[in-house]
């Protein structure tokens, strides 16, 4: 097994982990929790994926080309359409997709691009096209959650009318030995990949339009 070989596996072991918490945030949550298939709230408008994200997307779309190849090049398509609107305003290098570490460019590009779907979502059916290898992001956001100590937003869909010390009894750590952070210092090791992107191009760089993308 190869360095990329061994951090895909490792991966596949933290989305285990971290869905694993999510689905105990969503039983301590109960009828708090207002996300539904169809609620797209949280698809619209562009927002910064690890490196280790844009990988499993990538291998996403290419399982997804074996299994549906119809709609496999209607996200390819929607992913090249978003990244040709986002590119004059993107604060980063538009032929690589990662983000400067610039946070005054960056929060104003999000604020100018809050209109924008993610190209993995289906706007007839309201769902993820990729939706077993979307980011943590997508993962963790709704339920409250706490990383490190810290307590992040939830989505203000849910816990309406909760209590402030009824939501931090429903939080929880969805990474608790920082796995994640080991493995984006291994794929930087690995394969040089670092810094933040975007979905829109991690899904429209070339290593995505091949049918042997992610396969090695």
């Amino acid at each position: 097994m190869n360095p990329q070989e061994r951090i895909q596996a490792a991966d596949r072991t933290l989305v285990r982990i971290v869905d694993q918490a999510m689905a105990e945030a969503v039983r301590r949550s109960g009828a708090w929790i207002a996300c539904r298939l169809g609620c797209t709230a949280c698809c619209i408008g562009p927002f910064p994926i690890t490196q280790l994200d844009a990988l499993r997307l990538r291998n996403g779309l290419t399982e997804l080309r074996k299994a549906d190849p119809e709609r496999a090049r209607r996200v390819l398509e929607r992913a090249r359409a978003s990244v040709s609107r986002l590119k004059p305003l993107f604060p980063g290098d538009p032929v690589t997709g990662v983000l400067f570490e610039d946070d005054q460019a960056q929060e104003e590009f999000f604020e100018r691009t809050d209109h924008e779907p993610c190209p993995a979502l289906d706007p007839t059916t309201g769902a993820c096209d990729l939706y077993a290898a979307r980011p943590l992001t997508c993962r963790t956001f709704g339920p409250a959650v706490h990383v490190a100590g810290e307590a992040l937003g939830h989505c203000e869909l849910c816990y309406r009318g909760a209590a402030p010390e009824q939501i931090a009894a429903c939080q929880v750590d969805f990474d608790p030995d920082g796995v994640e952070a080991v493995l984006l210092e291994e794929l930087k090791a690995a394969t040089g990949l670092c810094g933040e992107t975007l979905v829109a191009f991690a899904l429209a760089a070339p290593a995505a339009e091949t049918p042997e993308a992610g396969a090695r």
